[in-house]
């Protein structure tokens, strides 16, 4: 007998979180999230979201054994943004098996018709910080920290539900240059002088929030305005991925860009791959998880880098910036000895994200897609 049950305490919210890491305890291509950020997330005092969205989470018991997982969310401010009337469903995972899919996914309907919701779309969370897009090409490639990864079948459930593409992502792997090219060398140069921009090198979050407070997420917020659900930031969102991210990183490889009033105009980050750290521990930091991850962030020999975002102002969008962030990374690749970066995801529709990349003979390895049906 299939049952969906709400998830309504602490008990059931680490059931749910542990469902994926039993799913995908055989699969060699999974990657655990951090355990304490799936809590985190879920977490109405804790995650700003919260401010402005709402969620339920369900999971599908078969005779008493879990079966799948999936949350409703609505994102009030986005809906807003966009003029939808959109429930979203994410963290959707489950055995191969129609009746599950179905009812996890009649769930959010309903949840979200009872909210005066009109589509259903996903996979999507809360905002666009949080894992996006269902994995239909590349399985066969290691899911790094920042992505999503599911089973083939998924994309056969979501079909035959009635979903529909609304929109592709799209992520590049690509052999690591040893050296800058000459014509983004040069374009870097011409930015600089005709935009006067240059890079500073700050060495600490601390550093970084001294001498711009909150820009470099002002930055990211401005340039990311047009892309698929985004939804302005709150400052208090600003603060926590500033304090949840920004530490980990290894600031060799933060490239902010500045003007001469001293302002942040562009920023470009990334950070070792910790893919196969999070394997060994299973997301979770203790008891010798911590040791693992602090190695692979603090390794000074980098395989598989993954490069995170690049942001840019829009009134300094299309003036050559993006040279300088490289300009800036690539002598940094070559002294950790980089060998392969791979990009996070990538709209199909964003060409000026994608022309960054056309100097490194990039392979588009996988893609994600966003799905959206009709209440």
């Amino acid at each position: 007998m299939l049952e969906i049950r709400p998830v309504t305490s602490r008990r059931d919210l680490r059931r749910f979180i542990d469902f994926a890491n039993d799913l995908y305890k055989d699969c060699e291509y999974w990657c655990p999230p951090l355990y304490f950020d799936e809590l985190n997330v879920f977490n109405r005092k804790k995650n700003p979201a919260m401010e402005f969205c709402d969620y339920q989470l369900f999971m599908a018991y078969r005779d008493g054994t879990a079966v799948g997982r999936i949350a409703a969310i609505i994102n009030y401010k986005a809906n807003e943004r966009w003029g939808a009337d959109k429930v979203r469903f994410g963290w959707m995972d489950f055995v191969d098996d129609l009746e599950v899919s179905r009812a996890l996914l009649d769930q959010v309907a309903e949840w979200g018709r009872g909210h005066g919701m009109k589509e259903m779309n996903g996979p999507v969370g809360f905002t666009d910080f949080d894992h996006e897009g269902l994995l239909i090409e590349g399985y066969e490639y290691l899911a790094p920290m920042a992505s999503l990864y599911n089973f083939p079948y998924y994309v056969r459930h979501m079909e035959a539900y009635g979903l529909v593409k609304e929109a592709d992502w799209i992520e590049f792997l690509m052999p690591c240059p040893m050296e800058v090219p000459e014509r983004m060398r040069r374009m870097a140069q011409i930015a600089a002088g005709r935009s006067k921009v240059h890079i500073d090198k700050v060495k600490s979050p601390r550093e970084l929030v001294r001498k711009y407070g909150l820009q470099f997420m002002d930055v990211l917020d401005a340039a990311y305005q047009q892309l698929y659900n985004f939804q302005p930031m709150t400052r208090r969102q600003k603060e926590y991925y500033r304090d949840m991210y920004f530490p980990l990183l290894n600031f060799d490889f933060v490239s902010i860009v500045a003007n001469d009033a001293g302002e942040c105009v562009a920023v470009g980050l990334g950070m070792p791959d910790i893919s196969k750290a999070l394997r060994k521990c299973g997301g979770k930091l203790f008891p010798f998880g911590w040791y693992y991850l602090l190695k692979a962030l603090k390794t000074k020999h980098i395989e598989h880098f993954d490069l995170l975002l690049i942001g840019v102002r829009p009134d300094y969008q299309n003036k050559g910036v993006n040279a300088l962030i490289f300009n800036d990374m690539i002598p940094y690749f070559a002294k950790y000895g980089v060998r392969e970066i791979e990009t996070t995801s990538i709209l199909e529709t964003n060409l000026k994200n994608q022309a960054n990349f056309e100097y490194f003979n990039p392979k588009l390895h996988k893609r994600r897609r966003a799905y959206i049906k009709a209440l």
